[in-house]
C-alpha cells in the first residue's frame, strides 16, 4: 500500500495551517511535526510491505514462514493502517475547524 498521497494531502493541509498561523518559534524538545508523521506513514507503509511479502512466501510455501507470523504481521499492517486514518481523519476535522472560525 502506497501511503504517498495520504502523506501529500496532510503535508498540504500543515502548510496551509503554517501560511494561515502567525509565526511562532520552534519548540526545542518538540521536533518537527511533519517529520514525526512522515516517519509513522513510513512504518506503517513497512509494515504494509513486511505483510504484503509475508503472505507471498506463505503462498509460496516456505518452510521459515508459519502461518501464525503471517497472520500477526498482517493484523498489525491493518490496525497501524486504522490508527493512520484515524489521525488523518483528526488532522482534517481539526484543520476544518480552524477554517471555519470567525477571525
Amino acid at each position: 500500500m502506497d501511503v504517498k498521497p495520504i502523506n501529500a494531502a496532510i503535508a498540504q493541509a500543515v502548510a496551509r495551517i503554517k501560511q494561515a498561523a502567525p509565526a511562532a518559534p520552534p519548540q526545542a524538545a518538540g521536533g518537527d511535526f511533519i517529520g514525526s508523521l512522515h516517519a509513522a506513514l513510513a512504518a506503517v507503509s513497512r509494515n504494509q510491505n513486511a505483510a504484503t511479502e509475508l503472505q507471498r512466501q506463505f503462498q509460496l510455501e516456505n518452510p521459515a514462514v508459519s502461518l501464525e507470523e503471517t497472520m500477526i504481521a498482517m493484523n498489525k499492517a491493518q490496525l497501524s493502517f486504522a490508527a493512520a486514518v484515524q489521525v488523518r481523519n483528526r488532522l482534517v476535522q481539526a484543520y476544518e475547524q480552524i477554517m471555519n472560525m470567525p477571525v
